[in-house]
């Protein structure tokens, strides 16, 4: 056994001792006799009720009034019963519904009957959930469904009478205890992070938890200088994380501000190092590439938390920290993959996407990742995640990473982890006058392939052409097969919005953008196939769409050619043989 895969299988077995006794607490937790730990510390009032930054929907109000709940794309018809007693159609649902965010909705729509509704919904959890429910009482559900309490507690309490606020009031800080006793065995991530925003939000807006904000600020800071990277990226590298946690801590600040209490430091840094982030990640149309579980963007929220970045300066042009490099000359935006996989125990929606990239010229995307759909995610999971779902090379149809397979481990982990493959990655950058170069390579193909993969980009200073070169070094000769195991594929996966038409020798593909702009790729030495593909993070759903592809064998072939240049109206009258017109959703 190497070194590598024994300091692979230690990590493991750390995360899975970690995991099972994640478990067997929560499994103590649940246990009636243990229940007694979160009986209520005495809160008799709100001090403050924090801002909601999440986009409300007042036409949603009528729906849940009339018992018709709508989460992660599954509808439930309650039918006269309460949507606590149904048997949730996924977990998904599940989440969506007892985090209960859907409350900022009700109090959209501002009315009596609203409010009336909140209370009454609110009151049967208490009923029939308060005390204890496998689901709703996990670290992460908990946590939402405190923070949703906290920030529509104007819309639950205004008017409200006597035995309802005390009862409210008795749930919240039961559950806020329980918070306290539980943090520890939420999943590693944005999850845990959190649920220490949401403790340190209730000891700012209830009474009775001054003594308790301290421990409580202590806590996040050490949290968030573990997780947010120096270049403000997320431990995870997940794009969408960014947003996440801004539209939690931004209100956090001002919640400190209203109590007249200062705010860390370390959370005001955070804050400051993450909003570049924004920015870093977004195409010229506003959307943010799909890397490493990133799905659609969402342009109200990003918009809502762009709305506080003071400083609005240019994106930066690499992040070394979190693993990723931008490229912007004239109207073209390229985004690459450049970093290794997050820590183990932070990589369960992380992909084996290293070196892939994402093209765009003006707001117009050309290539992309396939990224992940925003609802049915356990359907598509393990397929976005795996290399082949991204724009750059896959080994004998492998990925560059090996994720935990075994079911019953994964539970243990909450998800399928990255537990080996890569593990080195090279990056060089030249910002020249006449374009900017990159040079990357990575070994994830060198345990069984025993290949190293290197690519060279260049976009030139006018945006107008990306030339790029993937070559593939033996890492070591004596150890390739003959059995074909060098077989290569290399993939450019197009924006559904693209319509592609192959030229008649074989070596080339127009590319017609919705502005009727015209981009041609050109395979130099290499013929090119175009396949069919899926596009995963389209705002409606997966979307059919195709890629360009590239085969051959490392030996026979080790270095491969190709570019992407955009042409002038009167410049692309080559015959063309095939025409893609990707436009269907699935």
């Amino acid at each position: 056994m190497s070194r590598v895969s024994v300091a692979e299988r230690a990590k493991l077995s750390a995360l899975l001792l970690r995991g099972g006794l994640r478990k067997l607490g929560g499994r103590l937790t649940g246990h009636p006799l243990l229940r007694w730990r979160f009986l209520p510390s005495k809160t008799d009032r709100l001090i403050i009720a924090p801002q909601d930054l999440r986009t409300s929907d007042a036409t949603r109000a009528a729906e849940i009034y009339a018992g018709r709940f709508a989460f992660a794309g599954k509808v439930v018809i309650c039918d006269g019963r309460s949507p606590f007693e149904i048997i949730p159609p996924s977990d998904e649902w599940a989440v969506g519904l007892l985090g209960f965010g859907w409350l900022r909705h009700l109090r959209a729509a501002d009315s009596g009957i609203t409010r009336a509704n909140a209370r009454a919904l609110v009151d049967e959890w208490i009923t029939l959930q308060g005390s204890w429910h496998t689901t709703a009482w996990r670290p992460d559900i908990l946590s939402r469904r405190i923070l949703s309490w906290l920030c529509q507690s104007p819309l639950l309490l205004n008017d409200a009478d006597v035995r309802f606020y005390r009862r409210f009031l008795r749930s919240l800080g039961r559950q806020v205890r329980a918070l306290k006793r539980t943090a520890h065995q939420t999943r590693s991530g944005v999850p845990k992070l959190q649920a220490l925003i949401v403790l340190t939000y209730a000891t700012l807006c209830m009474a009775g938890q001054a003594r308790s904000l301290r421990k409580a600020s202590r806590r996040l800071v050490d949290e968030l200088n573990f997780q947010i990277l120096s270049d403000g990226g997320h431990i995870s590298r997940n794009p969408d994380a960014l947003i996440e946690l801004l539209l939690d801590l931004l209100p956090l600040r001002q919640a400190y501000s209203s109590r007249n209490v200062a705010p860390p430091p370390a959370l005001l840094n955070a804050i400051d190092r993450m909003m570049p982030m924004l920015r870093f990640f977004r195409h010229g149309d506003g959307n943010f590439a799909h890397f490493n579980g990133m799905g659609a963007t969402h342009p109200d929220l990003l918009a809502t938390v762009l709305a506080y970045d003071d400083a609005r300066g240019a994106p930066l042009s690499a992040a070394p920290h979190s693993g990723y490099q931008r490229i912007e000359n004239a109207n073209a935006v390229l985004l690459m993959d450049t970093g290794r996989p997050p820590p183990m125990a932070f990589s369960q929606e992380a992909h084996a996407g290293c070196l892939s990239f994402e093209l765009s010229s003006r707001t117009q995307r050309i290539i992309v990742n396939c990224g992940v759909p925003g609802t049915n995610r356990e359907t598509w999971r393990q397929v976005a995640r795996a290399t082949a779902a991204h724009s750059t090379v896959t080994f004998n149809d492998t990925s560059s990473c090996r994720f935990l397979e075994s079911p019953a481990l994964r539970k243990l982990v909450f998800g399928s982890p990255i537990i080996g493959g890569l593990s080195d990655v090279r990056v060089s950058r030249d910002d020249r006058p006449d374009g900017v170069v990159l040079r990357a390579s990575h070994n994830g193909y060198s345990h069984h392939s025993h290949i190293i993969h290197h690519r060279s980009v260049m976009l030139t200073a006018d945006g107008g052409l990306l030339e790029g070169e993937d070559s593939f070094e033996l890492a070591d000769a004596s150890k390739l097969p003959d059995n074909g195991s060098d077989e290569f594929a290399v993939r450019f996966h197009l924006h559904p919005s693209v319509k592609a038409n192959r030229l008649t020798d074989g070596h080339g593909v127009m590319l017609l953008m919705p502005d009727r702009n015209v981009w041609a790729f050109n395979g130099f030495e290499n013929p090119v196939e175009i396949e069919e593909s899926v596009y995963l993070a389209g705002a409606d759903g997966p979307r059919r769409t195709v890629q360009i592809v590239i085969y051959g064998a490392a030996r026979k072939n080790p270095r491969v050619r190709w570019s992407f240049a955009h042409k002038t109206p009167a410049s692309h009258s080559e015959r063309v043989i095939e025409e893609h017109q990707p436009e269907l959703p699935l």
